[in-house]
């Protein structure tokens, strides 16, 4: 056999492959040499889909690992990892306590249905073992060494380990449980399914030492204003009567502490200050100062800290997205210049042959329009080996995509048809259509406004119906001569025109079907409701749609355009935020069910509740009937979540389930506070101006673009990026615990 040139990938030094598997060695004749061959072009394929996804490259490299990683990333594969994680974390809707229930009002929910034992549980099961599949697959990939040292496998091991045993002890107890401790641990299932979102963690972890030490300050000026406030409204020797203040806001300590603590979001004012005010105005210099310093100035100075913290996290996760498309892309232009060099060429012919990448391109998943634009940069190269340089800008076109052209339109010869097309596609025509959208949208404004005092029995729907009918008829005309001008084709190939033609249909069939059952408007339309809606809700169907339809002038106004598309892109770049977000709702509303089920009770006389009502206090949660508000099942408690952390009247709650639940109540709801108001906003809105601001900047590049093509988020700020070194990218290489280079 042919003397073997030093390998350039082979087993690593401490890495298990298994017996028999290949390594991309210098064997040039004989049937192992093409084997070996088609294993380094396989090996190229995987770096080169890992550079286009910006997955990590350290994991096993040889034949039968390749096909189980490509299997593991397929489309298919992913999406039932998707969608076991969304049906795992959606079974709390479903499981004891069921939110299948028209309301969460205590006063008129009906008993829920109760799944029964085994069917959440089955379903259950199996997201476990999909779930156990996957870490599996992920364990054996990376190897032992690389699994020892993941946290976030290991991490992933004891939640399913702890998921299973909690699992057994729920069916021995015939689900019959008090507590669940799998359903906190679901939301994991989320994160470490998400690169992004652990790197959003991380930022999160590195700003804490900076929150925590604007929260002691925060705490600190609660507690010295608390005992002024408890020094300042004591009742005195002088007092003919109880300190309303006192009586009211500063009771005791705690009560003090949580007035203010209400204060500091503004929640409550001027409500604690007017009975001190009305005494004395002198006292309002009190709570003016304790919000001019906490409101005004601490929690916008954790803001402003936040702020900095996560200032530059789009621009240090977009570089981290560019080391893994130059690593990935650098790793298989290793292979292929090896597999170049073991072919017999001259050692001058450094590079990687265009056969050869052609063949990776073929062989790897890359949408179409990718494929042929870097095919077509590859045959520009005329045969000649492709240096490093070029063969990493070649990848480069993975970030741009290509616009659609419209199909042509149609030729009509007739002059006047030709005419009638150049009107009908002019963008003059667009404007009209606009207008008249405009105009309808304003009938129905003036129709509301007439007829908010009138009960629907009074309306007089004539003019209006009429009004809809002329509108409709409009937009139908419209769409069939954009058609007409610019041909079914081009007419769908503007997203605007399907969106508009799409609820025109919408309303032509409302309309019908309003005509086929109550008959042409008549002076005096006041049918009897007939089939599913009544006239008055086709009506208010109807009109809802056309106010819809109105957002098809956002594409014709400039400005208007560019912050939808700017919002769009925040949207997108957010996703990860956003799913952690819903990772902190899902465990505290888990928690707040666990704690408060059943605290929250319908009133006596609970089909009247006029006397229950106005015997309560003013301003409390019976009086303001807020029933709905409760951690009964998941769906409700979510709610009830959501309207604290909005912390109107958020007072109202902290007070309600400190008489039903008990005074430590108090500590979840402002635990959530920190945790939602107060560090996730902050977040938010530190993420939001720094995706804005960059994408706004960029806005102009993108729009000198236009015409070619549009540039994903990675590729407009490369120019802004580091690249990585070459000396970096080999250092890393040859740290692969899979992949040992030579040169």
């Amino acid at each position: 056999m042919a003397t073997e040139s030093e390998p350039l990938l082979s087993r690593a030094h401490g890495s298990e492959y298994p017996p028999g598997s290949l390594s991309c060695r210098g064997v040039q004749v004989g049937p192992a040499a093409t084997a070996r061959h088609d294993l380094c072009i396989d090996q190229a394929v995987v770096f080169i889909e890992d550079a286009i996804q910006y997955r990590s490259i350290y994991h096993r490299m040889d034949a039968s690992s390749m096909w189980l990683y490509r299997l593991y990333y397929s489309r298919a594969c992913q999406r039932a990892l998707g969608f076991a994680i969304f049906l795992i974390l959606a079974l709390a809707f479903l499981e004891t306590p069921s939110s299948f229930t028209r309301t969460s009002d205590v006063r008129y929910r009906s008993p829920p249905w109760q799944p029964p034992c085994g069917l959440t549980e089955s379903l259950e099961a199996l997201c476990l073992l999909v779930f156990l599949a996957d870490v599996s697959v992920k364990c054996y990939l990376v190897g032992r060494a690389q699994f020892q040292k993941n946290l976030w496998l290991l991490a992933y091991l004891v939640v399913l380990i702890v998921s299973f045993v909690d699992w057994s002890v729920s069916l021995s107890l015939s689900c019959q449980e008090p507590l669940r401790v799998r359903r906190l641990l679901r939301p994991f299932f989320l994160l470490q399914n998400s690169s992004m979102m652990k790197k959003t963690l991380k930022c999160i972890q590195w700003s804490l030492p900076q929150m925590a030490s604007v929260g002691l300050l925060l705490t600190l000026h609660l507690c010295v204003f608390t005992m002024f406030g408890m020094l300042l409204f004591t009742v005195g020797e002088k007092d003919e009567v109880q300190d309303k203040e006192r009586l009211a806001y500063f009771r005791n300590l705690p009560e003090a502490l949580t007035s203010l603590l209400v204060l500091l979001t503004t929640a409550n004012n001027p409500d604690v200050m007017i009975p001190a005010y009305s005494k004395n105005r002198a006292y309002a210099i009190f709570f003016i100062v304790f919000t001019l310093i906490g409101s005004l100035f601490l929690m916008n100075l954790l803001t402003a800290i936040i702020y900095n913290q996560f200032r530059g996290y789009l621009m240090k996760s977009l570089q981290t997205s560019l080391l893994r498309r130059r690593l990935g892309t650098r790793a298989a232009y290793e292979v292929l210049s090896f597999v170049a060099r073991q072919a017999g060429d001259t050692p001058e012919a450094v590079g990687v042959k265009p056969q050869d990448l052609l063949q990776v391109l073929q062989k790897a998943e890359l949408g179409s329009s990718h494929r042929q634009a870097i095919m077509e940069k590859v045959h520009a190269y005329d045969g000649r080996p492709l240096l490093a340089v070029e063969f990493q800008k070649l990848f480069d076109e993975v970030d741009k995509s290509v616009i659609r052209e419209h199909p042509p339109r149609p030729q009509y010869q007739s002059p006047f048809l030709q005419t009638a097309q150049f009107l009908f596609s002019h963008s003059y025509f667009e404007y009209l259509g606009n207008l008249v959208a405009l105009g309808n949208l304003v009938t129905i404004c003036v129709f509301l406004v007439l007829d908010a005092d009138l009960l629907p029995r009074d309306r007089d729907d004539f003019v209006l119906g009429i009004l809809n009918y002329v509108f409709i008829l409009y937009y139908l005309l419209e769409l069939l001569l954009k058609v007409f001008a610019l041909g079914p084709r081009g007419y769908l190939s503007y997203p605007s025109n399907v969106f508009d033609g799409l609820l025109t249909i919408v309303l032509l069939v409302l309309e019908i079907s309003t005509l086929a059952v109550y008959r042409f408007p008549h002076p005096g339309w006041k049918p009897e409701m007939l089939g599913l809606l009544s006239l008055w809700d086709m009506t208010r169907l109807v009109n809802m749609f056309i106010v819809f339809r109105f957002l098809r002038i956002i594409p014709n106004m400039k400005p208007t355009a560019m912050v939808a598309s700017t919002i769009v892109v925040l949207v997108q770049n957010l996703r990860a935020f956003g799913g952690i977000l819903l990772v902190v709702y899902y465990v505290f509303a888990i928690v707040g069910i666990s704690l408060f089920q059943g605290t929250i009770v319908a009133p006596p006389g609970n089909s009247s509740l006029g006397p229950a009502n106005s015997s309560a206090p003013c301003g409390s949660f019976e009086q303001l009937e807020y029933w709905a508000n409760n951690f009964d099942d998941f769906a409700a408690a979510l709610i009830t979540l959501w309207n604290v952390m909005v912390v109107n009247n958020w007072q109202v709650f902290l007070d309600a389930y400190r008489r039903h639940a008990g005074p430590w109540s108090k500590v979840y709801f402002v635990l959530w506070w920190l945790v939602s108001s107060v560090i996730w906003v902050n977040l938010f809105l530190a993420l939001l101006l720094e995706n804005f601001f960059h994408w706004w900047d960029k806005q102009p590049v993108a729009e000198m673009q236009e015409t070619t093509y549009q540039m994903s988020v990675e590729l407009m700020f490369r120019d802004t990026l580091e690249e990585p070194k070459e000396e970096e990218l080999m250092e890393r290489l040859r740290r692969h615990p899979h992949l040992q280079l030579c040169r």
